[in-house]
């Protein structure tokens, strides 16, 4: 059977974990006690009862202390309840600290209750599969899971291997595998492929070694998401050409897709769904299905539209009876001049009933869609926090929206609103704004903010006696970097040392990748920043707590990245004004010091090192031709975080404040281009644009193809030491 070499784009059957298969046994519980406070997992009971929905009930007990819950996500949120508010400890995404519980457990008195306000608590974007998670392993993933269960969340995405049963799905239906392979796309941009955003690898086909150990993996990964009850989202697939994506050459874009009202669309789609269930078992109903991801329907027809959806909701119900379709609803803001209020609608009627769909508002906390669209005109929909694209890493967040946003929905007239969820891009930083938003959907009332964060520190600094200092950083953080109220730009920033150099349109952008910074340098990073240090210096014990020196290593990065657009906004000035190239290189030395100190910081924290992120990458390779595969991985890490595809296609979008890539990638861009501005004047040319930029790309294509460990300077692990480091940067930069 040929299908053409462009196949596939709408068949994306995505899975989501446990809600509506949810698990009654509380073993997987039992066992996350036992991983994370091995020494009192002993004084720890559950049991499950009837009752509200995603209820507990903690009490003491003559053995220590007793979870009650209707639910097992509900038992596992009541655990952390008291491990947090009782016990004083937490985990976080640097690393799990639960075992800092007090030696005798605290009682808690009067029983504790909670509830959550949403049945559904979700996490992940799709593309958080891609930018943060790609070359995860099982360890990896235990700490994610647990950090999700513990937190009440029972809606995950699962994307995982799921290429291995697409080529089954595929091959069964007559594909060849030279077929496949011209479509599967590269490790680090699997996502898109997912969307049919994109088709094929620029660097080489895809290795079914690596399509193998996912698969493998993902089996690990559902398994444990059953335990925790963490309801598995499927992911699901839909010929009309689609269109070009992003300024991709044609071979990489245009993807096909497979019309649902095709007998061979309902075909592929049980097969699929069939060799998922023998894979990995009925865990789940629930199937992500995102069929237009920044891509147009072929028709704005209204019938068209509601018929694709019919189509595609049939092939789910004939495959599975009790199939809910979950969606993004990030389409209906990336193509709003597409997706009138009519077409939504007409769209979204395809499938029956109100309870066949959920919705995902992706971006609720800034351009929220579910006001313009009557609450997805009666579908059920899930209040999402976006915030961060592309992995950026700068410190920016709206508490209060976070607070009164999904309050505010909830209780609007006619609301549909059935989920509180996460949906960064990428987990990099800021965690407070999603730890906010998770414990919110455990709340009825809004969350008192000041009393917030000076619980969230305690817990994030476990030392006794806690300087009050520690506390005044994070009461200056929270309301002036974390109180951004402008919607234009509340997203995590990008620094525009990471941006490719040029003489505008750097600085002050806003939309999803600001880079304008929002708040005063000088009233709030900087004093924050003294004072976490001065807290160091009050009570030494801090410089051993892991949070304590990724914060001072994060908001000192954060002061070097302001710093760089002072020195940034000068060379411009002095280009713009001086004739003499000895006066532009001398404008541009801070610049280029600044980096090589950044970079120096940066290498103290095992969290924020490049090399790691290319190690996870190698550590896939396997086989005869292990070395030609590591070299392989290694180079869709680093095209990820830097050209994104093959000429610089989406330039800089994944960029990273990490170092190695600032003294690699960076820093050299920078020196070349103070070095371009400094020749024009001596050479008395004007200066060229596009010069410049096919000067970036070309030394992108350069750093893409290098392997980590042959440079100079190029070392594995952190180097240095933070409090040194930090001590110099406050004398030359503060």
């Amino acid at each position: 059977m040929a299908l053409g070499q462009r196949l596939l784009a709408l068949f994306s059957l995505g899975f989501a974990a446990g809600v509506v298969n949810a698990n009654s046994s509380l073993d997987g519980v039992y066992a996350l006690a036992k991983r994370r406070v091995p020494t009192h997992a002993h004084a720890f009971s559950f049991s499950l009862t009837s009752g509200e929905p995603d209820a507990f009930v903690i009490s003491d007990t003559l053995a220590g202390i007793h979870v009650e819950c209707t639910t097992v996500s509900a038992c596992a949120r009541g655990f952390y309840t008291y491990l947090t508010e009782y016990g004083g400890a937490d985990i976080w995404w640097t690393g799990s600290r639960l075992t800092a519980l007090p030696v005798f457990l605290p009682k808690v008195g009067k029983k504790v209750k909670g509830q959550a306000i949403v049945p559904y608590r979700y996490h992940f974007n799709t593309v958080t599969f891609s930018y943060t998670t790609p070359f995860w392993d099982f360890k990896d993933w235990e700490l994610e899971l647990d950090w999700l269960a513990l937190r009440g969340v029972n809606l995950p995405l699962a994307w995982v291997g799921y290429e291995y049963i697409l080529i089954e799905a595929f091959r069964e239906v007559g594909l060849s595998d030279a077929d496949i392979a011209t479509f599967l796309s590269g490790p680090a941009f699997q996502a898109w492929n997912r969307f049919g955003n994109i088709q094929g690898s620029w660097g080489g086909d895809l290795p079914m070694a690596w399509v193998e150990d996912q698969f493998a993996l993902q089996k690990r990964i559902l398994a444990r998401m059953t335990e925790l009850a963490l309801a598995t989202l499927y992911p699901n697939a839909s010929i009309v050409v689609g269109s070009q994506w992003e300024g991709f050459p044609a071979k990489f874009t245009n993807d096909s897709f497979l019309n649902p009202s095709d007998p061979l669309f309902s075909e592929i789609q049980e097969s699929f769904i069939s060799k998922q269930r023998e894979a990995y078992g009925n865990v789940s109903h629930i199937y992500t299905l995102d069929q237009y991801n920044e891509n147009n329907p072929f028709s704005g027809d209204l019938d068209y539209l509601a018929n694709v959806t019919a189509g595609t909701f049939a092939s789910l119900r004939a495959a599975d009876p009790d199939a809910i379709w979950l969606m993004q609803g990030w389409l209906f803001l990336s193509s709003s001049a597409f997706w009138t209020n009519e077409r939504v609608e007409a769209y979204l009627s395809g499938a029956p009933g109100k309870d066949s769909m959920i919705i995902l508002d992706l971006y609720s906390e800034a351009q929220p869609q579910w006001n313009r669209t009557s609450s997805y005109f009666g579908r059920p929909w899930v209040w999402c926090e976006l915030h961060n694209y592309g992995g950026n890493m700068g410190l920016e967040g709206n508490l209060e929206e976070l607070t009164m946003g999904p309050l505010a929905a909830l209780n609007s007239p006619g609301s549909s609103m059935q989920g509180i969820g996460l949906t960064p891009e990428g987990q990099e930083g800021n965690e407070i704004v999603y730890d906010l938003l998770l414990d919110q959907a455990w709340s009825s009332t809004m969350i008192n903010i000041p009393k917030y964060v000076d619980a969230w520190v305690a817990r994030r600094y476990p030392i006794k006696p806690l300087p009050k200092v520690a506390l005044e950083a994070w009461r200056t953080l929270s309301t002036t970097v974390y109180n951004n109220k402008d919607t234009n730009s509340q997203a995590a920033i990008k620094s525009i040392y990471e941006l490719a150099p040029a003489l505008t349109g750097l600085t002050n952008r806003g939309g999803h990748h600001p880079t304008v910074i929002p708040y005063d340098t000088n009233s709030t990073v900087l004093p924050a920043l003294k004072s976490l240090i001065k807290a160091g210096e009050q009570n030494p014990l801090l410089l051993l707590v892991p949070e304590f020196e990724y914060d001072i290593v994060d908001v000192a990065r954060q002061l070097l990245s302001n710093r760089f657009i002072d020195r940034y906004n000068a060379l411009i000035a002095t280009y713009n004004a001086s004739s003499s190239a000895a006066t532009v290189r001398a404008a541009g030395k801070p610049l280029l010091d600044l980096l090589s100190d950044l970079d120096a910081l940066l290498a103290t924290n095992e969290h924020f090192l490049l090399s790691t992120w290319i190690a996870d990458a190698r550590r896939w390779a396997r086989g005869a031709d292990k070395d030609a595969y590591a070299a392989y991985l290694e180079y869709n890490a680093r095209n990820q975080l830097t050209l994104w595809g093959p000429d610089g296609e989406i330039n800089d979008y994944a960029s990273k404040a990490w170092a190695g890539l600032v003294g690699t990638y960076y820093r050299p861009r920078w020196a070349a281009f103070v070095e371009y501005l400094a020749g024009t004047k001596e050479r008395g040319t004007a200066y060229d644009a596009a010069a410049v930029q096919a000067e970036m790309v070309q030394l992108g294509v350069q750093w893409s193809n290098g392997t980590w460990g042959t440079g100079e300077g190029e070392t594995w692990g952190t180097q240095g030491n933070t409090w040194e480091v930090v001590a110099k940067i406050m004398k030359k930069w503060a």
